[in-house]
């Protein structure tokens, strides 16, 4: 059983929610969420023009293909007494039902004609079993459900002021690492742009490209060229807003603590935060939106990062008209606040380019061989079996650097992050009674208007699972879920198992044992003392399989490596 968790309960009111329009202070933001509205529910076979370009799907979409393409709240609604309570006459309907099967359906039967025969009896006891087992795992929903629920209910949002004083002070480093194997070079460059808009003090986002490095094939080598670009591309294009606001950031942290704010500097931080937006606006316009994917890329990850500065912006100009204003330290966090949203590092790396690291063919071993190099530099050094990296002292020039950071991101490279998804778990893990928390995550949900059917009804199960794993939670029985996790980089060496293979040392952090690799190496953590937990709030989302193939291979693929690991759990 793993230790009861402690989640923040701040003495602050609770941030309102992001599509409250009667909050939008600016006419060009209220505009945006309007045609954004408009854009909701688009007529089956029509692409309709907007100021992101023409929205045009991929393939025919299918009769019975959702429709609506704005996401489920972020933060969940707060469920109603009589919610919370049909949940329980649910729970004990079921028992209910079940006991009432078993009594007059199997014994009855039994009482009244006896074995009869042979096969009487075991057609008898193999259909009380599957039903038995059909009505545990509604039972099990339910239950979950249930706690889902009452986490939904005691939940408080962290105010963003909070937040931002928390992180005055609090600026632990993070590493964002993205896996990636014969992945879509368009697909991979969204999921790192919605890394790389994280607001946090210190981020950086690593692309994990595991295709073979000189592949002979034209189109994977096309590929494999245009995904190595990638983080070069958003280096540059992050080069312009790093670089003045960072230069806004400095000059602010020259002024002492004891000069008064002047209505100057308030109304030149406005113009940051508007600069800041439109600069975002420009980028969703260049964005060429082909699919449901990349709708929800623009409007939920680049705009609706857009408009939250606008708001910000056009407050502080009203503020500052008003002879009203932030104090000092409050006018520095919104400096930080802003340089911090658009300075991470990028970088790309291929393992398979070294022959001292692990080329074992699956995610964990890719992520491994990275995770295994942080904390130290190193040199190529050519030899026979080729390129290898050798660790170098303090004095000797490196080819490599790898520092190593407080926390680990792991994040596939078909997922999405919403803003403040590191600041807000991380917030969670640095509150006091959650020291030996390992993992945090928002368990993933699907991305709406779904272009077939079968994509759709596999976002709905994905939907149920965010919902399951909520519950998980409050019986303290959750586990990592690889999608998206932020993990503390102490736990991962206690869990590290050391080995050597053909000369070279291969370190374990994530367990590759098994298809099914954050969900083992929950066990390992859970044995050396650490827990997990998932926030409470929608904040990632992930691409569910289009076809019925794809869904066939990922459910099977779960489903095997869950009894691979059972004896492990057992165990335990």
């Amino acid at each position: 059983m793993l230790d009861p968790l402690v989640e923040p309960r701040p003495q602050t009111v609770s941030a309102p929610h992001w599509d409250d329009d009667a909050k939008l202070i600016s006419s060009r933001a209220i505009a945006r969420r309007e045609a954004s509205k408009r854009r909701d529910r688009l007529p089956q076979g029509i692409s309709t023009p907007n100021s992101l370009g023409d929205f045009v799907r991929a393939r025919r979409r299918q009769w019975g293909a959702e429709k609506r393409l704005r996401p489920l709240p972020s933060i969940h609604a707060r469920p109603s007494d009589r919610k919370v309570i049909l949940g329980r006459l649910a729970i004990i309907a079921t028992i209910v039902f079940w006991m009432t099967y078993v009594i007059y359906t199997v014994v009855r039967q039994f009482l009244t004609y006896g074995t009869e025969s042979f096969r009487f009896t075991t057609e008898a006891v193999s259909y009380l079993v599957v039903v038995t087992f059909l009505t545990f795992s509604a039972l099990m929903y339910l239950v979950a459900r249930q706690g889902a629920l009452q986490r939904f209910a005691s939940h408080t949002r962290v105010a963003r002021m909070e937040l931002d004083r928390h992180f005055a002070s609090s600026q632990g480093s993070m590493t964002v690492l993205v896996p990636s194997y014969a992945e879509e070079p368009n697909v991979i460059r969204q999921t790192l742009w919605s890394a790389a808009l994280q607001e946090y003090p210190s981020l950086r986002v690593v692309l994990l490209l595991d295709d073979p490095p000189d592949p002979s094939d034209p189109v994977a080598a096309s590929r494999l060229e245009r995904s190595r670009a990638i983080t070069t591309e958003i280096r540059d294009a992050l080069s312009e807003p790093a670089r003045r606001l960072s230069g806004a950031l400095f000059r602010a942290q020259t002024i002492s603590a004891d000069v008064p704010v002047h209505r100057e500097e308030v109304e030149e931080l406005a113009d940051h935060f508007l600069w800041a937006s439109e600069w975002l606006s420009a980028q969703a316009a260049a964005e060429k939106v082909d699919d449901h994917v990349g709708y929800f890329f623009v409007e939920q990850v680049i705009l609706r990062l857009a408009a939250d500065l606008e708001r910000t912006g056009a407050a502080l100009h009203a503020g500052a008209r008003e002879g009203t204003g932030p104090s000092r330290p409050r006018l520095l966090e919104m400096h930080r606040r802003l340089a911090w949203t658009f300075c991470a590092e990028m970088q790309t790396f291929e393992r398979k380019q070294y022959a001292s690291l692990s080329h074992e063919a699956n995610k964990a071993m890719n992520l491994n061989a990275y995770i295994g190099l942080m904390g130290a530099d190193y040199r190529r050094v050519v030899t026979e079996s080729g390129t290898i990296l050798r660790p170098v002292s303090g004095g000797e020039a490196a080819d490599l650097e790898v520092p190593d950071s407080v926390y680990v991101l792991t994040l596939d490279a078909d997922s999405l992050l919403l803003r403040e998804y590191c600041l807000r778990l991380v917030y969670l893990l640095e509150q006091p009674g959650n020291e030996r928390v390992a993992v945090t995550q928002t368990p993933y949900s699907a991305f709406r208007g779904a272009p077939t059917r079968i994509e759709r009804l596999a976002a709905a199960t994905t939907d149920l699972q965010h919902i399951l794993h909520q519950g998980k939670s409050h019986y303290n029985a959750t586990f990592w879920v690889g999608a998206n996790a932020i993990i503390r980089k102490r736990a991962l060496d206690d869990i590290v198992r050391d080995e050597t293979v053909g000369g070279f040392l291969v370190r374990r952090y994530v367990q590759d044992r098994t298809v099914i690799e954050d969900t083992e190496s929950s066990v390992d953590l859970a044995v050396h003392g650490w827990t997990l937990i998932n926030y409470p709030e929608r904040l990632s989302y992930s691409a569910t399989p289009p076809d019925f193939g794809s869904l066939v291979v990922q459910r099977r693929r779960w489903a095997n490596g869950g009894l691979l690991i059972l004896p492990k759990l057992w165990r335990q």
